[in-house]
């Protein structure tokens, strides 16, 4: 690509992007006008018009981008071993103990703390 073609397609790009976000600001302008229209009608509207903002949106570089990471994310998901029900349970009960132990250190130190800076505020000098 030439640096015009780049520009106009930069340019085109930011043109979506706007009638997107136009589209979307619709959506609530739209919603708050309409507000005695039933809810069912309202909500099919919205996700109608989220829908073609959605397909505007796509055809924009970043769009395109954006749905070949979601693809490939998903991919990635399929490649993750996830743990056994054993596995997770163990690991939640080890999760609960060290919250316990950190909380009881906490508070010892804390009412040791406490303990400290009220004796010497109490000291009269």
């Amino acid at each position: 690509m030439n640096a015009s073609t780049e520009n106009q397609s930069g340019s085109l790009d930011t043109l979506k992007w706007g009638l997107v976000f136009l589209i979307l600001a619709g959506i609530v302008v739209a919603n708050y006008m309409y507000g005695e229209v039933s809810v069912l009608i309202r909500a099919v509207v919205a996700v109608v018009a989220v829908v073609v903002a959605g397909l505007i949106a796509s055809q924009t570089e970043k769009g395109r981008n954006a749905l070949v990471f979601a693809k490939e994310s998903r991919t990635e998901v399929r490649k993750v071993v996830w743990p056994t029900r054993q596995e997770a349970l163990h690991t939640t009960g080890i999760v609960i103990v060290a919250t316990l132990i950190m909380a009881l250190v906490l508070w010892g130190l804390d009412t040791a703390l406490f303990a400290i800076v009220n004796f010497i505020t109490s000291l009269q000098v």
